[in-house]
């Protein structure tokens, strides 16, 4: 009688401990995996079955399964990255460093306004490549204003400066002549400025505005140009017309041009062979290019587009100087200015040349091909960064 007692109670100590083992594995297997801790998402369609959704719970608790993974964010600097428009105020943030930083801290010093601080100013402006002649005609009235009441507040005497560079840097495009379809427009520059990079984004630009475009792979010479100018076509939605390596720049333009009246475009953009500024052949060479245009499309081109790198600082107003002597430059892109401290080559090249910016690059993405605004300009380049800049 005793043993079987005592086998009845190892049976019942037995079935509580399969009773309590079973519901612990149960709560496991519903994703109890630690207090306040929620079941993950299971990767499982929503039509499946009760007895499918189970077994695929064991086996994401039991690990056989993984969870997905959420969406990697972009590295900074990664091309995804730097596929997001940034900010004219951002784009020109090296600039503002190199600018308006050390006029800030040189103003607000509190120091008297007298020659000395004049002197010191003008090293500053000189230094930011807006150049002696511009920075001379900036400073001549301050100068002569030394003594005057308004000259002892800093606050005045930078609002006056940023007024002087406002006036210097809003050049008037020329109006723009009646012409028939397409607009040609001939862009120029020399080797390594962001040339055929800036003619992708404008086909980017004009065919997100509903117009028809056609690029000239003009650039004959430089290595894989031709294939560059074809995958912005791609991305675009652009018609392009290319010829064969090394052959006459000029035939390829005259036949784009021609296309481009064929099929009813709007824009036809063409591109050169960058040269170098003082190599005569090749400044005569554009002049040819320029002229084969015209006989394509009375009175083409109609705008012809200098593209300067910003980074080259007052070399680019010699570039231009050049250009202009060899062909009727009408407008200015100018390129590369997030990446310098020499965004004071704009003020320069506008009081110089008086040749109207028409667009800045200040970033990777299409939309950082930016139409220049001279108020905006100022503006971001005078902005008060409480500090951010530092």
């Amino acid at each position: 009688m005793q043993v079987e007692l005592v086998e009845i109670g190892l049976l019942l100590v037995a079935l509580a401990f399969i009773l309590l083992f079973g519901l612990a594995a149960r709560k496991l297997m519903k994703g109890g995996l630690g207090a306040g801790q929620s079941r993950p998402a299971l990767p499982a369609p929503s039509s499946e079955t009760e007895e499918e959704r189970l077994l695929a719970e064991e086996a994401l608790s039991a690990g056989r399964l993984s969870q997905p993974s959420p969406p990697a964010e972009p590295e900074p600097g990664s091309e995804a990255d730097a596929a997001a428009p940034i900010t004219l105020e951002a784009g020109l943030k090296k600039s503002r460093q190199g600018f308006m930083t050390r006029i800030n801290k040189l103003l607000f010093a509190g120091r008297a306004m007298d020659a000395a601080l004049l002197d010191e100013l003008e090293e500053i402006l000189v230094t930011a490549d807006i150049g002696v002649r511009t920075t001379e005609k900036l400073l001549a009235d301050m100068r002569a204003s030394i003594g005057r009441k308004e000259m002892d507040d800093p606050g005045a005497v930078r609002e006056r400066l940023k007024a002087a560079i406002s006036s210097l840097v809003q050049v008037p495009a020329p109006a723009e002549s009646p012409h028939e379809s397409p607009r040609v427009i001939m862009v120029i520059g020399v080797n390594g400025v962001g040339k055929t990079t800036t003619i992708g984004k404008l086909a980017a630009r004009f065919t997100s505005e509903g117009k028809k475009v056609v690029l000239a792979a003009g650039d004959t010479f430089r290595a894989a140009a031709a294939e560059q100018l074809e995958i912005w076509a791609e991305r675009s939605g652009s018609r392009i017309v290319r010829g064969a390596e090394n052959g006459d720049p000029a035939s390829v333009i005259f036949e784009a041009v021609q296309a481009a009246k064929r099929e009813g475009a709007d824009i036809c953009l063409a591109d050169t062979a960058g040269r170098l500024h003082t190599k005569v052949n090749l400044m005569e060479e554009l002049k040819k290019v320029h002229r084969v245009m015209g006989k394509a499309h009375p009175g083409a081109p109609h705008e012809v587009l200098l593209v300067l790198d910003a980074t080259t600082g007052q070399n680019a107003i010699t570039q231009a100087k050049q250009f202009k002597e060899a062909v009727d430059v009408t407008s200015l892109a100018l390129t590369k200015l997030d990446g310098t401290a020499k965004g004071g080559v704009v003020v320069a090249i506008c009081e110089e040349l008086r040749i109207p910016v028409r667009y800045i690059g200040i970033g990777e993405a299409a939309e950082d091909l930016r139409d220049f605004d001279a108020a905006a300009f100022v503006d971001a380049l005078f902005a008060e960064t409480d500090g951010r800049d530092e």
